[in-house]
């Protein structure tokens, strides 16, 4: 018998969702994990291949070294274990984006062990994410899917240099996943290892979910979500398939382990295959790979090109520019922001104000043009200048607007605008007390109604008046007049 929405959500209740992630990153070298091939997307299929990445028989694989240096780094960064000694392995399974049916990859030794993710909780405590192991591998090519059934393979991400990051089954709820994704994707586009682009591919999340009843110890039954490639359909599909799995356990049946996909038109999970375990696997060591061994000086080196971190820029944000802890949380997420951020608010010294137009306008813009901060002609020293005249009374918050379209158009600095446009903020009084008479002049059944005991009709005069001065005149100076004005039988 089919469950009723309210009796589902009670059962909810019942239950705890169990969640562990892999995340597999695209790292930003110039060549692949194992050959001299360019590291490039979004190239015409098939051009950047060699015997090597394409599997052919008889080659030898030369292990990148820039790729170990940005293993360590994430290790460090992310409080792990480096091992000295490590090495890697095959991973044996056949598809067509594989051709020499395995993947170089690394099993019981990998690289990083342990670690951990501290990440902002909803009722703003924090809670730590636990890491079970980072480790080294290649990337598989790309099967190409066509509507009439065809399917054609494209190799040029075939030994794509990645770094697999597996967390504990610590994580607790969609929200949760979301945060510590969030977290983690910053800390590598922060250390400079990937542009972690979901919709490219090269950050990408496996998510592995199971339910048990409120006070049990033995995990359930769990099921995979391959390669969700957002955060708004990670959280969306953590909660249906949470859901589906609860439903299929209150009516007396068994969680099926397999491997799923998030229908995002369909908003479900549809089954993919059914999921493999390790073994299935047949891992070995790679015999043509060398042991690697890590020293001490190999780890201190790489420890020098850490930088300031998201957590830590968040809390310095929070005390030496006063912002709170949501307008930090937001700034921090994106190195690129962070760093366009900080660069204005040092310039313009009031970052506050800085932090309100960037988060308020320039990012809503940036969203709806769909342009990055390599595209966008409003550098950090023109918004800068855009607050200081802002703030010394230049223009008004009403120009400003103006001022601040015209900037994302022409890429002009403010000053230039305002002085093309002559569109300086009116203090004068004389020069306002005689556009505030006119208005008052023009309109004598409105001023009767206000003296009359209308108030509201005082925002007509405001807006006429407004109006007459093209949006220049100085608010409060205007209001003050107004008052008197209006005020004086």
């Amino acid at each position: 018998m089919k469950r009723s929405e309210p009796e589902q959500a009670e059962a909810h209740l019942d239950y705890e969702i169990v969640i562990g992630i892999e995340v597999h990153v695209q790292l930003k070298t110039a060549s692949k994990m194992f050959c001299s091939c360019p590291n490039k997307f979004g190239s015409k299929p098939n051009t950047h291949i060699c015997p090597v990445c394409s599997g052919l028989l008889g080659t030898l694989p030369i292990i990148n070294r820039k790729a170990v240096d940005f293993a360590i780094l994430l290790g460090l960064s992310t409080n792990c274990r480096l091992a000295k000694v490590c090495e890697f392995a095959r991973k044996h399974y056949m598809y067509p984006d594989l051709p020499k049916n395995f993947q170089i990859t690394q099993d019981d030794k990998p690289i990083c062990l342990g670690g951990n993710i501290e990440i902002d909780l909803e009722d703003g405590t924090k809670k730590q994410i636990w890491l079970e192991r980072i480790h080294m591998e290649e990337d598989a090519g790309k099967n190409i899917h066509f509507a009439g059934g065809e399917t054609l393979v494209d190799l040029n991400r075939a030994g794509t240099p990645l770094l697999e990051i597996v967390s504990k089954p610590n994580i607790s709820s969609s929200a949760e996943a979301r945060s510590y994704l969030t977290r983690l994707r910053s800390i590598v586009q922060y250390i400079g290892i990937s542009d972690a682009n979901m919709e490219e591919g090269s950050f990408r999340a496996d998510i592995n979910i199971s339910v048990r009843k409120k006070g049990e110890t033995e995990l359930g039954t769990r099921t995979e979500l391959k390669n969700v490639n957002s955060f708004r359909y990670i959280v969306q599909a953590i909660e249906y398939e949470a859901l589906r799995q609860i439903n299929i356990i209150e009516q007396g049946e068994k969680v099926v382990q397999a491997t799923l996909l998030w229908n995002s038109k369909e908003h479900k999970t549809v089954f993919m295959r059914s999921k493999e375990e390790a073994h299935d696997y047949r891992y070995f060591p790679e015999p043509d790979l060398p042991i690697l061994i890590i020293d001490d000086t190999w780890i201190e080196r790489i420890r020098e090109k850490i930088p300031e971190l998201p957590e830590q820029k968040f809390r310095r944000f929070q005390d030496e520019f006063g912002l709170s802890a949501y307008e930090a949380n937001i700034l921090t997420a994106q190195r690129s922001l962070a760093e366009y951020f900080e660069k204005a608010a040092t310039l313009c010294k009031a970052p506050k104000v800085a932090a309100n137009w960037i988060l308020r306008d320039l990012l809503a813009y940036m969203n709806e043009s769909k342009v990055g901060f390599k595209e966008l002609k409003i550098t950090p020293e023109m918004l800068a200048e855009f607050v200081v005249l802002l703030e010394k009374g230049v223009i008004n918050s009403k120009v400003a607007q103006d001022v601040f379209l015209e900037m994302t158009k022409t890429g002009e600095y403010p000053s230039i605008i305002v002085q093309e446009k002559g569109l300086e903020q009116i203090d004068s009084k004389d020069k306002l007390e005689f556009v505030a008479r006119e208005i008052i002049e023009a309109n004598p059944e409105q001023v009767a109604a206000y003296r009359g005991g209308k108030d509201r009709l005082f925002a007509f005069f405001v807006g006429q008046s407004m109006k007459a001065t093209k949006g220049r005149a100085n608010p409060k100076v205007l209001q003050e007049i107004l008052k008197k004005l209006l005020n004086t039988q």
